[in-house]
């Protein structure tokens, strides 16, 4: 998982929670759009990102199979996108 992915994962979840404390929503539903809401934010991010930069803001990586190696620094992907560190 790359910054980028994180940082759009926590916008997502920031999002959501100040909707929802602002809209106090009432029930599954009304909690389901509103966490819909927060990740419409996120992909609105994302979308921008792509396009500003000509690249996927998602990676390949995925944090449980970088922990389940054992060895996080070596597998992590560098800033520019190398995962051979």
């Amino acid at each position: 998982m790359t910054n980028t992915e994180l940082v759009l994962n926590m916008l997502a979840e920031v999002a959501a929670t100040d909707i929802s404390i602002v809209r106090q929503p009432r029930g599954l539903s009304e909690s389901e759009e509103v966490a819909r809401e927060g990740a419409k934010a996120a992909e609105v991010a994302r979308e921008q990102i792509e396009k500003s930069t000509g690249k996927s803001a998602l990676s390949r990586s995925n944090a449980k199979n970088i922990v389940a190696k054992g060895d996080l620094m070596r597998t992590l992907p560098s800033a520019d996108g190398d995962s051979d560190r």
